[in-house]
Order: C-alpha cells, then sequence, then structure tokens
C-alpha cells in the first residue's frame, strides 16, 4: 500500500524541553495515530506487518528512542522484567541471567537486573528500588526471602517465578518455581561417592546460602541412610566459595580428619581448588582421598584428575523461568506451577 513519509524539516520537531523526538512525532512523520506508532513499535500482531515496517523505518530514520517511565505510566507496566541473583562472580547464575534475557530481549521486554549478595536486606532494599520502575515480571533467586520481602511480593500483582529452587510439600502456598531439588542432587552425589568403597565422606561448603544447605541435608540423609554419617566431618564456612578457599579447607580437613577417604565440595570452585592444592601437598587423588564437587563449572572437566560433579541446568532453567514469566504476563496459566529440570551426576577421575 503506497504511502508518503513527511520530511523531517518541515512536520517534525523535536520537543523544545528535553530536545527528544516523541512518539506524536514519529506519528506525524508516518501519517498515522500515536497509539498506531505505539502498536506497532511493540509488534502487537494484530497490526499489520506493512504497517510495522513503515513505522519502524520512520522511527529510526528520526532517532525515537522511546520513554520507558512514560510508556510505564500509560500503560501501568514497563517493558522491564526485573531479575534479582545473587552473585555475578559466579558462572552458575551469569548462565541462567543470559538464558533470561535472551529469552526476554526476543519477546520484546528489558531486564533490570540486581545483585543481592545474599544479603536479604539488600534484596529488600532493589526489590523497592525495582518496582519504582513498574516491572511488568519479576525472576527472583530461591525462595528464601525476609518477611517483609514475601509481603511485597505478595501485595504487588506483578508475576513473579523463582529460580533454583522447588518448593517442599509442606510449604504453604506452592509459587511458581523453575529448578531442581537441591537435597536429592547432594544425596545422589552422595550415593555415588559411597558406590566407589568410600565410607568416610565430608563435606565442605562455603557462602552457606539455603541451597548450598539443602546439599548438605542430601548429604546426611545419605549417609545416614547408608549407617555411616559423622557429625564431625561437617565443615562449613560462610565466607565467599573460591578456589583459595577450597584449597585452605581441604588442607584443614586433611589436617584435622586424616583418616576422611573422600569429601563432597559444595560447589566447584572449591572442589578446584582441593584437587591444585592436593597436588602441591602430594596427596594422591583419587586414591589417597576423593573429591567431587557441585555445579560442573568451567575447568571441572580439565582438571588433574578430572571432577567428579553434579551437572545443573542453570542455562535451561534461565530460559524455562523467562517462558514461564512471559506466559504469566499475558495472562495465561502454565501448565504447571514447578518445573523440576533435574540434575546428571558426572563420574570423572577424582572418584
Amino acid at each position: 500500500m503506497p504511502y508518503t513519509v513527511l520530511p523531517l524539516h518541515k512536520s517534525v520537531k523535536s520537543h523544545r524541553a528535553t530536545g527528544r523526538i516523541t512518539l506524536s512525532d514519529v506519528a506525524r512523520a508516518a501519517g498515522v495515530s500515536p497509539s498506531t506508532v505505539s502498536r506497532a513499535l511493540r509488534g502487537e500482531r494484530a497490526v499489520d506487518p506493512a504497517l510495522i515496517e513503515r513505522v519502524q523505518a520512520v522511527s529510526s530514520r528520526l532517532g525515537y528512542v522511546p520513554d520507558p517511565a512514560a510508556r510505564a505510566l500509560a500503560s501501568q507496566r514497563s517493558n522491564h522484567v526485573a531479575i534479582l541473583i545473587p552473585l555475578l562472580s559466579n558462572a552458575l547464575f551469569v548462565d541462567l541471567l543470559d538464558a533470561a534475557q535472551k529469552t526476554l530481549r526476543a519477546a520484546g521486554f528489558q531486564t533490570l537486573m540486581g545483585v543481592t549478595h545474599y544479603d536479604a536486606s539488600e534484596e529488600e532494599q532493589l526489590l523497592r528500588e525495582q518496582l519504582l520502575h513498574r516491572p511488568a515480571g519479576l525472576l527472583v533467586t530461591g525462595l528464601d526471602h525476609n518477611p517483609v520481602t514475601r509481603k511485597l511480593m505478595e501485595s504487588i500483582q506483578v508475576p513473579c517465578v523463582h529460580l533454583m529452587d522447588l518448593p517442599g510439600s509442606t510449604m504453604a502456598d506452592q509459587p511458581y518455581c523453575v529448578g531442581f531439588q537441591q537435597a536429592e542432587a547432594g544425596a545422589a552425589l552422595t550415593r555415588h561417592v559411597l558406590s566407589t568403597g568410600r565410607k568416610r565422606i565430608a563435606f565442605a561448603a562455603a557462602q552457606l546460602d539455603p541451597r548450598v544447605m539443602q546439599r548438605l541435608n542430601g548429604w546426611r540423609s545419605a549417609l545416614q541412610a547408608a549407617g555411616v554419617y559423622e557429625p564431625t566431618l561437617e565443615f562449613l564456612n560462610p565466607a565467599p566459595s573460591s578456589l583459595a578457599l577450597g584449597g585452605v579447607m581441604f588442607e584443614q580437613i586433611m589436617q584435622q580428619r586424616p583418616s576422611v577417604d573422600a569429601i563432597f565440595f559444595c560447589n566447584d570452585d572449591l572442589a578446584q581448588g582441593a584437587l591444585m592444592t592436593a597436588l602441591r601437598m602430594g596427596i594422591a587423588v583419587p586414591s589417597q582421598v576423593a573429591i567431587a564437587g557441585f555445579n560442573d563449572l568451567t575447568g571441572s572437566d580439565q582438571m588433574l584428575p578430572t571432577l567428579t560433579t553434579v551437572r545443573t541446568p542453570r542455562a535451561q532453567i534461565g530460559e524455562a523461568a523467562a517462558q514461564m514469566l512471559l506466559m504469566l504476563m499475558r495472562g495465561e496459566a502454565p501448565p504447571s506451577a514447578q518445573i523440576d529440570l533435574g540434575f546428571e551426576i558426572l563420574h570423572r577421575q577424582s572418584t
């Protein structure tokens, strides 16, 4: 269908106060209404594809940049999704965030990221700040929140999906979640180490966030079922997880409990640090002591020996959670409130 695009110098003047090209400017240049421009730029299915192409061409020529604050004010919500994650220094959350962001961006949503640093009060403050932007939805790591944060989530009437954790059967409400059973993963890895003939298996953990403590519970239950649980073989350090700390904890365990024949580290970076320290100390792995990790982080398959670990589906969690949130934001009911994506035990040379 033929159309006329009006020249910029005759028809379009930027907003006097800000110098911004406005939605109305694009509408006048394209010869359509502002509401049509808005719907065309959102790519709504009801808008003719040729009209969408026409409006986008005019928008690009004029250098129009949508005002997210104005859009949120007009529609009572923005095209932003708020994502709260504990850390960016952990590849686990980087993979998750990358997958979620790609999925949301393909659907026309931008992400506002907040890093909580495993601090409940910081998470609460970040959530309050994110809500000022009127997000269309929330992606939040875990299910463990302080009472104020929990109340905020319940009262804002914004779709929310929780990442990484799945609720227990005793939880009163059943929130939307995508993750895997952390405790069962911990138990499965422990049973694998037991199957290699080890009986004195230590558990070494850092950070001590709720997911780590669930893995600890899985380790306990597996050893209790086998009749070999020893409370003194729990080594818990609240410091951030790192290769350096893994080396320190390995040396500490071998000095204090030299009869230990295996160590389950709660995260691969700790286990990687332990393998390096074992090599330096001349301790043979796995013949003298077996070592296992969790999350299958980058480099674990390149260690000497290669590291036995649990492969967790963090990228798949990010994508599936974003897809679930998109359904909720469209007013659709997901087939299930919880998605369990499982895990995989990777038996490598360190056990």
